[in-house]
């Protein structure tokens, strides 16, 4: 089982069944993930609940901005808009590592 951290508040929006897509740098680790593989979502700050999810279809691209297509409640919620969830990501990822690595989608199920 791959384990990955989650913001709070993304997390809560899975456990609210409207986020379906997490979206990450395509690194070395996230190159390892497969169609059907079980991801365990930790809820941060302290890591003490989680979601498991089963892994449904991964989706690169080569920077976040190309999932403007997708519709917000699915990436995320519809509290959010586009903007504000690209802010956000850049927060974690530099529009130098996207270059670098691509993005990853990974759509999955709970």
């Amino acid at each position: 089982m791959i384990t990955m951290k989650l913001n709070e508040k993304y997390f809560e929006y899975i456990k609210r069944g409207t986020k379906r897509i997490e979206l990450r740098l395509n690194d070395e680790k996230r190159k390892l993930i497969k169609i059907g593989d079980k991801i365990r979502f930790f809820k941060l700050p302290k890591l003490d609940e989680y979601i498991d999810v089963t892994v449904e279809d991964l989706i690169k691209y080569d920077n976040f901005k190309e999932f403007n297509k997708y519709p917000i409640e699915i990436l995320a919620s519809k509290e959010m808009n586009h903007e504000e969830l690209m802010k956000d990501l850049e927060k974690f990822y530099s529009k130098k590592e996207q270059e670098k690595y691509g993005v990853l989608g990974i759509k999955f199920k709970i």
